[in-house]
């Protein structure tokens, strides 16, 4: 007897994200129904929609669930997906402002190479990390940081972020770079402790798009790696930033990455900038410190090219 697999795919679209790339989307779909795939589109309305629709897709009907959006999409489909244990293989359609894990995953933005990729695409077993401040845990594919970082994506609203795209952050960055207040974190790896101005824990290599952060991060490895930005000043931000733009970060004075399993991120002194201190997941403003940070118990099968 043979077990036919499903051909059908579950294509979840942010109609928000990605408005100048909106035809990138109808090109993959009609890419994939050529070569004999059903496509179910589905766009968003809410916050919350593309967890629960991953959350509850019949994986006996799809074989694949496509998102096509930014990471903060990406993000709701991992958290839906993670602890299924019969949960369809994830692709990506990438319509972000930064699209990191497209590129971690070394995806073209054409739509013939995207259409491959989710019909006969190589699956990746990917465990995310895991978030968590006192209530549900949130997984994370990507990274999770609290600073400069968070601080400029709490700073960046979504109309902002839809109207101006990368250009609505690099006006933030400027702003928090101007009112730079001094805030230690106290970041304990593995039950050592280490201080810092900012911090990024981070699943994968790269941030903001194709940037390296944590040169040997690969997500098929179950660890954290955790980036420390440990001198503080404005003047250090600058020469920070300035270092991630040019590849030049990992060799920075004043900054390391530390491979870990389990991480604690809190405010050590804030008396410069008192109140609470944001955590970015995913590109997203989502928690507050402290935090507590592992990698997850599930898993997600991202698809790569073959």
């Amino acid at each position: 007897m043979t077990i036919t697999q499903p051909k059908a795919i579950l294509l979840i679209r942010n109609p928000i994200a990605g408005r100048r790339r909106r035809g990138l989307v109808d090109a993959v779909v009609r890419q994939v129904q050529t070569q004999g795939w059903t496509v179910d589109l589905v766009d968003t309305e809410a916050v919350g929609d593309a967890r629960r629709l991953a959350e509850t897709c019949d994986a006996a009907r799809y074989a694949v669930i496509a998102v096509a959006g930014g990471d903060g999409t990406i993000n709701e489909v991992v958290n839906g997906l993670a602890h299924r244990a019969d949960a369809p293989a994830l692709a990506i359609v990438p319509l972000g402002t930064a699209n990191v894990l497209a590129h971690e995953l070394g995806l073209s933005f054409k739509a013939a190479a995207i259409a491959r990729t989710m019909v006969a695409g190589r699956a990746l077993l990917v465990r995310p990390g895991e978030a968590c401040n006192g209530g549900a845990p949130r997984c994370f594919s990507l990274m999770a940081g609290a600073g400069f970082d968070a601080k400029v994506v709490a700073g960046v609203s979504a109309p902002l972020k839809r109207r101006f795209g990368r250009g609505a952050y690099v006006w933030r960055s400027m702003i928090e770079t101007r009112r730079y207040r001094p805030v230690r974190y106290a970041v304990e790896i593995d039950g050592v402790r280490h201080e810092a101005a900012s911090v990024i824990v981070t699943r994968g290599r790269l941030y903001a798009g194709p940037y390296v952060v944590a040169p040997l991060a690969t997500l098929s490895d179950p660890l954290l790696h955790v980036c420390l930005f440990e001198r503080w000043g404005r003047s250090q931000t600058l020469r920070f930033g300035f270092a991630l733009l040019t590849g030049r970060l990992p060799r920075a004075g004043g900054y390391r990455v530390i491979a870990g399993r389990e991480v604690k991120v809190s405010v050590l002194s804030d008396a410069g900038e008192p109140g609470t201190q944001p955590v970015q997941i995913d590109g997203d403003d989502a928690l507050t410190l402290p935090i507590s940070i592992n990698v997850a118990s599930g898993a997600v099968r991202l698809l790569q090219p073959a």
